[in-house]
This record gives C-alpha cells, sequence and structure tokens, in this order.
C-alpha cells in the first residue's frame, strides 16, 4: 500500500473522528436524518450547491469548477444493517438493532473528504454530484432515487462508486468490465395443509414433509436446469412452521434469494421454482402460493468506465487489478449504473493483523471499518473526477 504522505492526509484526522461518530449512530434505511443532516451541513460549509429531501434523506452536492459542460457523479451509501452489533470498541452502535456493519459509515466520510480536497484543490473543468444515497441496504434507495428525478435534476455523463472490501488487503483495488455484483432475488413460498394431530397424518396433507421435499428440489434447480456456464445461487434462508411437537401445523412458509447476473438466467431460475413448487404441491397434496420478487438488478460497469476506475487506482498508488469473477451479494447502484454509464469498485481493507478470530466480513456482528482505508478512498474519488473532468488542454494517460 501507498505509504508515502499524501495530499490528502491533513483531512484524515477529521475523517477518522466522522466515520466513528457515524459508526455510534447507525440510522436503518430512509431514516438516516442525523447522517443527511450531517453531510448537507458539511457540504454547505465548503460552498457547495446542496440539495435536500430527495428519496426522504438523501443529500446531492453540486460543485461546479471552470466553464466545462461536463459532468461526474460520485456516490456513497449512508444507511446501517438492521442487526445488534457486538463489538466493544468506544464508538460502537449506541442504537439497539442498528449497526454499521457493512462500512457506509466509512463511504460516507471517503466521499465527504473527495468534497472537501476537490473543492480546495479545483483541479478540474465540468461540475461533479456528490450524491449521498439512503436505504441500499435491501430497501432499494439507490431505485427510489433515480425514480424521483435524481439524472433529470442532476445531469451525469457518469457515475462511479466503491465499496470496501475486507477479502482484498489494504492497499489493494478490483473492478471489472461488465458484471460486478449480482442481480438479488427473494422468494417466499407458503405452503398449506388443513392442520391435524400428529399421531394421524392420514387425515390432513402434511406441510412439513411437502417443505423438506421441496428444499432438496429447489436446490437441483441450479445444478440441473441452469446451463453450467451461467453463474447461478439458490439458497433457502428460512423455514417455518408449526407450535407443538404433536400438531401437524396447516401452514410452512419457505423463503430464500436467488443471485445470477443474467436476466434470462433469472427468468429460467424463476419458472423453475414455479413449476418444482407447483409439482411438490400436487404431489403432497397441499397448495401453494410463491411470491417471487427481483428487487436488485445486477450491477453492470461499462467498460470505459471501468478502465477509468482502475487507471485512477493506480494513479493513487493502489496496487489495482481487474477482478477475476463478479461477486454473488447485490447493490442497487445497479439502478444508477442502468440508467448510466459508470464503474463500481472494491477497495481493499483487510487489515495485516486481523486479530485471533480473522477478519470480520461484512455484516458480521463485529465489523468494523478500517480507518486506514479513508484516505485511500478519498483519494481514488478525487483521482476519477479528475480524470473524468480533466481541461481540454491536459491529456490524461495510462497511471
Amino acid at each position: 500500500m501507498p505509504t508515502a504522505p499524501s495530499e490528502v492526509d491533513d483531512l484524515v484526522p477529521a475523517l477518522v473522528a466522522l466515520r466513528r461518530d457515524l459508526h455510534a449512530h447507525p440510522e436503518l434505511a430512509f431514516q438516516e436524518r442525523r447522517t443527511a443532516g450531517i453531510v448537507a451541513g458539511a457540504l454547505r460549509l465548503l460552498g457547495l450547491e446542496v440539495h435536500e429531501g430527495l428519496a426522504d434523506t438523501g443529500v446531492v452536492g453540486t460543485l461546479r469548477i471552470g466553464h466545462g459542460t461536463r459532468s461526474v457523479g460520485l456516490r456513497a451509501d449512508m444507511d446501517a444493517l438492521p442487526m445488534v452489533e457486538l463489538g466493544r470498541s468506544a464508538h460502537a452502535s449506541r442504537h439497539a438493532g442498528a449497526h454499521h456493519g457493512c462500512g457506509h459509515d466509512g463511504h460516507t466520510a471517503m466521499l465527504l473528504g473527495a468534497a472537501r480536497h476537490l473543492a480546495r484543490t479545483r483541479s478540474f473543468d465540468g461540475t461533479v454530484h456528490f450524491i449521498f444515497q439512503p436505504a441500499e441496504e435491501g430497501q432499494g434507495g439507490g431505485r427510489r432515487m433515480v425514480e424521483q428525478g435524481l439524472f433529470e435534476r442532476f445531469a451525469c455523463d457518469a457515475v462511479y462508486a466503491l465499496h470496501n472490501w475486507p477479502d482484498l488487503p489494504l492497499g489493494q483495488a478490483q473492478t471489472r468490465p461488465g458484471p460486478i455484483m449480482a442481480a438479488a432475488d427473494r422468494f417466499d413460498i407458503v405452503l398449506r395443509g388443513r392442520g391435524g394431530h400428529a399421531a394421524q397424518p392420514q387425515h390432513t396433507p402434511d406441510a412439513i414433509l411437502a417443505a423438506g421435499q421441496l428444499v432438496t428440489a429447489l436446490n437441483t434447480i441450479v445444478a440441473r436446469r441452469i446451463d453450467p456456464n451461467d453463474a447461478a445461487v439458490l439458497s433457502v434462508t428460512r423455514i417455518e412452521g408449526g407450535h407443538s411437537h404433536n400438531v401437524l401445523p396447516a401452514e410452512v412458509t419457505i423463503t430464500g434469494t436467488v443471485r445470477s447476473f443474467d436476466p434470462a438466467v433469472q427468468d429460467r431460475i424463476e419458472a423453475a421454482l414455479r413449476d418444482t413448487v407447483a409439482g411438490v404441491a400436487l404431489a403432497s397434496g397441499t397448495t401453494a402460493d410463491v411470491s417471487y420478487t427481483r428487487y436488485y438488478p445486477a450491477t453492470i460497469n461499462s467498460a470505459p468506465e471501468a478502465a477509468l476506475a482502475l487507471a485512477a487506482a493506480q494513479a493513487v498508488g493502489l496496487d489495482a487489478a481487474v477482478a477475476p469473477r463478479p461477486a454473488f451479494t447485490s447493490e442497487d447502484f445497479s439502478f444508477l449504473l442502468r440508467e448510466r454509464p459508470g464503474a463500481y469498485l472494491w477497495l481493499g481493507q483487510g487489515r495485516t493483523d486481523p486479530g485471533p478470530d480473522g477478519e470480520r466480513p461484512l455484516h458480521h456482528p463485529c465489523y468494523d471499518f478500517n480507518d486506514d482505508a479513508l484516505p485511500l478512498g478519498v483519494r481514488w474519488f478525487c483521482e476519477v473526477a479528475e480524470r473524468a473532468l480533466a481541461p481540454p488542454s491536459v491529456v490524461v494517460g495510462p497511471a
């Protein structure tokens, strides 16, 4: 990782303090009012145009330099996860049931740091929109911002975002053209019998038995209905039914998720799931209802912007490389990338000394953002903006 002093080092102490304050006061989807207020206030102090209320708690700060007509969007997410934090740091969550277990506190701090640095260097020609988005964690804040006119109000020729990535060592970064994160679907299946005495199973369709058969059958869909060259995952994550040892329940619920990268694969999996449920229900004498929701599309980088993102990472001293494969996690930055070209970067934050229990992964109850990554993210955001909006007399080549 880079060790030489950088031009953003003077910002780091304040950014660390800010990041830890946000970590101690996590806010869930569409409830990020304190966070949004801090962001808006900081942007106003920099002299930026500040717009609040997009997607309820979203904030956009606009910095215009020179006379250029080009524009770029830089996005950070602000929300926390609905989970209990088990970490014991001094800045651990003070809000029961809310935890910055995915590092959005770090993303917010890095983008504010980039706004501060770009506002003082003014080393580009055009417009930067700093997009602070609510509700990334499964609630589609990015989709709501787009639906409420994000790009009509704030024109962006391209948009960029990053995510801290504990799987990569600090000082490394990866991105790739094409898919980088998966589409995310959710299914909920309700199997219904009539219910009855466990000692008299002949009198009622057995919804528990049908659920067991269905779980096994669902786990064959990807293996036997999808081309092995097409990547996909189907996971059953919850089964609920019954309250007593001697009662056959009238209803059992099965919930799970599907991840994929190709809409055609999504179509085949959904159709196969519905057929499988119908078949098991028919064979078991139960009835079934299926709810299938495609809540996030795949996150797909455009090739020129992925190349710019990678070159920017290399230029600021990161050990940057093309990601060998996409991840099956999902991201609602995908909604922005469906509307505009852009790229999404994984920024390594893995510690060299992770402790006796190893590196805490994203969404772990003891996860905490690595503050050593803050200046790296700030520099990357700034380099992306400066490359995308380089003055006409400046030629920015590869790193």
